[in-house]
């Protein structure tokens, strides 16, 4: 199934799109898929903890627009949004 993550914030180094794609397993949830996103920048950010640092402390958020929990499961292809923190915090 594919997802679309919407970069917002600092995320956006992330990529040259304001976007990326990732296809992933049927009911995942947002803790897993942030793992997901984690062995991203490992393989192509090396080092870079800056950058894990923001998945780690980001929130995510739906189509609609709510922000979703890690316990959150992913059971269709749609758009979600990664929020890092605002002001270092």
């Amino acid at each position: 199934m594919k997802i679309k993550l919407k970069l917002f914030g600092q995320s956006r180094d992330f990529s040259k799109q304001d976007y990326l794609e990732f296809n992933i397993n049927n009911h995942m949830s947002i803790a897993e898929f942030r793992n997901l996103i984690l062995e991203f920048i490992d393989k192509n950010f090396k080092n870079n903890e800056n950058y894990k640092k923001i998945v780690k402390s980001a929130a995510f958020c739906s189509e609609k627009n709510t922000l979703i929990t890690n316990n959150y499961k992913i059971t269709k292809e749609q758009t979600i949004g990664i929020i890092p923190p605002i002001g270092g915090g």
